[in-house]
């Protein structure tokens, strides 16, 4: 299926988002708006476990924002849509796994696009930077969530200097899940795709709920929200058919049936 720059393409409960914007595939606003629309109806879609976010081509996973498209009169400050720049920084209630496959130059804005997914895989030939300090504005998303991800002084590196940096170096601060040969990515992502569609998505919901949340709390203070069943996700599962299945799946032993109810 395809929506202009964005194409689609679903199997079983797996939905493949692909980024196909030649060159570069460099995001403008009416991009962004669309991949916002795609990822908010597949968080709305309870057929739906599992999101991959891809690029077409090999040499460029995305750079960013489209400067071209900036001087031609797109609004930094303008409207991208829900879930904001690339549909996925912002959403709210994206509470199942995606998961991004960066096949060539990850840079600024599609870096940040990359951290806002949950597992990245990355080609080898993959590369990484923000260099927006370069051009003398900032990589505001990267700000907030690199220096949560990864050591403090390598986080505030990359930000001041907004130099590049390898798969190898990405998968050594643990952004990356693991580095294969571009041949191999789709089937590597696809692979992880499909053994995350297996799981229990009432589970992976809970998850995503509380470690959203969890970020900006303290310890107690969120495991009080958990004991007191004031996350939705938490609760939801705590009165499911599959809390039930999984322990009598446990009991009968034998691989469990999970239907997201």
């Amino acid at each position: 299926m395809s929506n202009g720059p964005i194409r689609t393409r679903r199997e079983g409960a797996i939905l493949e988002v692909t980024l196909d914007r030649p060159k570069a595939n460099a995001i403008d606003l009416a991009t962004s708006r669309i991949m916002g629309e795609t990822f908010r109806n597949f968080r709305d879609d309870d057929s739906l476990r599992v999101a991959i976010l891809r690029a077409q081509g090999d040499r460029f996973f995305c750079p960013g924002w489209d400067l071209k498209a900036a001087a031609d009169g797109d609004a930094v400050d303008g409207d991208y849509g829900p879930g904001g720049f690339g549909g996925l920084q912002e959403l709210p209630r994206m509470n199942k796994p995606v998961i991004c496959a960066v096949n060539g130059i990850c840079c600024g804005g599609g870096l940040e696009l990359a951290l806002s997914c949950d597992l990245i895989v990355a080609a080898d030939t993959a590369t990484f930077a923000l260099p927006e300090i370069k051009s003398g504005t900032v990589a505001d998303a990267a700000s907030i969530k690199l220096p949560k991800r990864i050591p403090y002084h390598v986080a505030m590196d990359l930000l001041l200097t907004g130099r590049w940096f390898d798969a190898e170096e990405a998968l050594r601060w643990g952004l990356l899940r693991e580095i294969t040969s571009l041949a191999d990515l789709q089937d590597k992502v696809w692979e992880l795709a499909r053994t995350l569609e297996s799981g229990p998505p009432l589970v992976q919901a809970a998850i995503k709920e509380i470690v959203r949340e969890a970020e900006s709390m303290k310890f107690q203070d969120a495991l009080n929200r958990i004991t007191r069943s004031q996350f939705e996700t938490v609760e939801r599962l705590y009165t499911s058919e599959d809390q039930l299945e999984g322990a009598r799946a446990f009991a009968e032993k034998r691989d469990p049936v999970w239907k997201g109810r």
